[in-house]
């Protein structure tokens, strides 16, 4: 019992994961012991920098959504797919650990024996999606082992096809096949690079904005960062009134003091994500053709979102911006249609957003990422509410899963469980 607990562990925790594989990839290449022990923990470190970025970023987002929410008096479910998943563990954490594992194994195996060579390596976003497939399937009525071997399928399917379909802009982004994404907003990212095809120029790209002389400190990604959240902060501040940030979030801080510090501390995460992007793949790549040529010959590593933001750090912030209009605009749209009112959640909006910024730029440059992400936006603020019935008792708490493929998955899985049943 004790070693099935670490095993589960391991699993849950995606940078100990992602670390394993780097190690058995140097170990099956032979490598001298000190390149082994460099490179794992270079790889575990990469990982480490990017969820520590992410947190960052994730907490300055918070106190944003509450300034946000106070100053136009919003109400209704908040997309975040952490809340949603701690909620769901107590009834469903079982079911999702085994069909996490089981998926993995899943997803080895079709990379092994199909044309889908790709190896899923987010492991967050595997065990979001696990709980998601638990919950849906126990909804629909299925139990014990049945509930985990096809939860298992799924799961190993959609870990295969997520990379497989996002694979040819991702070569398009990089200019390179030494990665795939694997990340559960594809859809979102998929429908953002057909919108920059259909609607945009690739040749008038997001990084070659030219900035003035006198500007030129806005091409330094911090810089550019800073500034841009700086004013959001400082705008949503003044409408908020000092009295509720002073006495609820600073601590006493000056209020536009404080959010000047937030919208910093949001620039100093999306840093922190970079440098450990840049890390990881240094290391994660190399690593992992060992891997694949013994056991997964051709394979590619599925890595998380934030690594396309290097190729495109313009892109990233355009798309953000653009996502969370495109929420603040489904809010008012979203009752006209008679669902629930889906809040924009900054965290979804901030790496699906971003993430679909890149993409959209790589086929539709400038356009391309505004339109491509506004689309994302509107994606990831309907499915949500979509999705809400389909949940059952998750259903009617405050929160919900966030990012595109979510829902996808949730409501073809709730309507083929109606139809059989």
């Amino acid at each position: 019992m004790e070693f099935l607990n670490v095993f589960l562990d391991i699993l849950a925790t995606p940078a100990i994961l992602v670390g394993v594989f780097a190690l058995i990839g140097l170990l099956l290449q032979k490598k001298e012991v000190s390149q082994v022990i460099s490179g794992t923990l270079k790889t575990v470190l990469g990982f480490i920098l990017i969820t520590a970025g992410g947190n960052v970023i994730i907490s300055s987002l918070d106190v944003f959504g509450k300034m946000f929410n106070r100053a136009f008096s919003i109400s209704g479910v908040i997309p975040n797919n952490e809340a949603i998943v701690a909620v769901a563990q107590s009834t469903f954490g079982t079911q999702t650990a085994l069909i996490m594992v089981f998926g993995m194994v899943m997803n080895l195996v079709l990379a092994r024996f199909t044309p889908l060579k790709f190896v899923f390596l987010t492991g967050h976003h595997t065990l979001f999606m696990a709980c998601l497939i638990a919950v849906i399937l126990s909804t629909a009525g299925l139990k014990g082992a049945l509930l985990v071997i096809v939860g298992s399928v799924i799961l190993g399917i959609l870990m295969v096809v997520s990379p497989a379909i996002l694979f040819p802009y991702v070569r398009k982004i990089t200019g390179s096949d030494d990665f795939a994404v694997g990340h559960f907003g594809s859809v979102g990212y998929l429908v953002a690079g057909a919108v920059g095809k259909w609607t945009g120029d690739p040749s008038k790209s997001t990084e070659s904005i030219k900035v003035p002389k006198q500007l030129g400190f806005l091409r330094d990604t911090s810089v550019a960062v800073s500034l841009t959240m700086a004013i959001l902060f400082i705008v949503v501040a003044l409408f908020t009134g000092s009295g509720y940030i002073e006495s609820q979030l600073s601590d006493g801080q000056n209020y536009l003091v404080y959010s000047l510090i937030q919208a910093v501390t949001f620039a100093a995460g999306v840093y922190v994500v970079l440098a450990g992007v840049r890390m990881l793949i240094g290391e994660i790549v190399p690593a992992f053709k060992g891997f694949a040529e013994k056991l997964v010959p051709d394979a590619k590593p599925a890595l998380d979102c934030p690594t396309v933001f290097p190729f495109a750090p313009n892109a990233v912030i355009i798309g953000f911006l653009s996502s969370f209009v495109a929420g603040l605009v489904s809010m008012f749209v979203l009752p006209l249609f008679g669902l629930r009112v889906i809040v924009p959640g900054l965290v979804p909006h901030f790496f699906t957003g971003a993430t679909a910024g890149v993409f959209g730029n790589a086929t539709g440059g400038r356009r391309g990422a505004i339109l491509g992400a506004f689309a994302n936006g509107l994606i990831i603020s309907f499915l949500p509410a979509l999705l809400l019935p389909a949940l059952g008792d998750l259903g009617f708490r405050e929160t919900t899963f966030g990012d595109a493929d979510f829902g996808v998955v949730g409501l073809i899985l709730s309507f083929l469980a109606d139809f059989f049943s």
